[in-house]
């Protein structure tokens, strides 16, 4: 890094656009993933440089950027390639929403703005006990997310907390630790044996088909499914680990558990 702050920062997936848009640092950014869709000005007002699992390596370097975000190890190698050309790098990798809020907090920090950012976290921390709260002492339904949809892949370690806090029990709780899709694929038999009162799905950018659940062989036993409780989520809203997943994608899950 050849400055502090950094003023040049290209951000690979959104979580740390919108982190830095909401504490006032967005002129830092000079470079986005193409999925970037919170705040919406971000892909008018920013160049997009990648996708998610590959990006444009000669861009990203025209931009001259003194930092670069990245997330997980699917960006592994364009952090390793931005690395060898001499770029200074920072690797999230939060899986639970512990680790969401320590990212926000480390973002403010890497940009001089660790008291804004600090603030921008109590918040979220205030509104998830909250949420909390109002759930205590309520009927818990027992929610299945569906992450994806071939092979059937269960909700990640934030979407698992964010079901609980909400005031749901996930029926595959004890996969939530699983950082890999691969480590939390279930089998059709498995729903079906939970027996979930409530379906979220949110199929990591695809169409949702709901119809396609309906259809499923005995799945017309799951009590979701006979009385009608399957909800989608955007994608956007709920698979993001960051702001987006602690506001409205727990806004979205709390208003779909409450309608049980």
């Amino acid at each position: 890094m050849r400055r502090f702050p950094p003023t040049r920062i290209v951000c690979l997936t959104e979580e740390t656009v919108e982190t830095l848009y909401l504490v006032g640092e967005q002129d830092r950014i000079v470079g986005v993933s193409g999925y970037v869709v919170r705040p919406p000005r971000a892909r008018r007002e920013k160049p997009r440089v990648s996708a998610f699992t590959s990006a444009d390596i000669p861009k990203i370097l025209a931009l001259e950027p003194d930092l670069v975000f990245t997330f997980s190890d699917l960006q592994a190698e364009i952090a390793a390639e931005l690395i060898r050309a001499g770029v200074a790098v920072h690797a999230f990798n939060q899986r639970d929403v512990a680790g969401i809020l320590a990212m926000i907090r480390t973002v403010g920090a890497l940009v001089g703005a660790a008291g804004k950012a600090d603030a921008l976290a109590s918040g979220y921390e205030a509104r998830l006990a909250e949420a909390e709260a109002a759930a205590r002492g309520r009927p818990r339904p027992k929610v299945y997310f569906e992450e994806w949809n071939d092979p059937l892949i269960s909700g990640i370690g934030w979407v698992s907390e964010l079901i609980a806090i909400a005031g749901g029990e996930d029926v595959f709780a004890a996969l939530r630790s699983c950082k890999s899709a691969k480590e939390r694929i279930v089998a059709p038999e498995a729903v079906v044996a939970a027996a979930p009162d409530l379906i979220l799905a949110s199929w990591c950018g695809r169409k949702f088909q709901p119809e396609q659940i309906r259809r499923r062989a005995g799945w017309d036993a799951i009590p979701a499914v006979r009385n009608g409780r399957i909800v989608e989520i955007k994608s956007p809203l709920i698979l993001q680990p960051g702001p987006a997943a602690l506001t409205d994608g727990l806004d979205a899950v709390r208003a779909a558990i409450a309608a049980v």
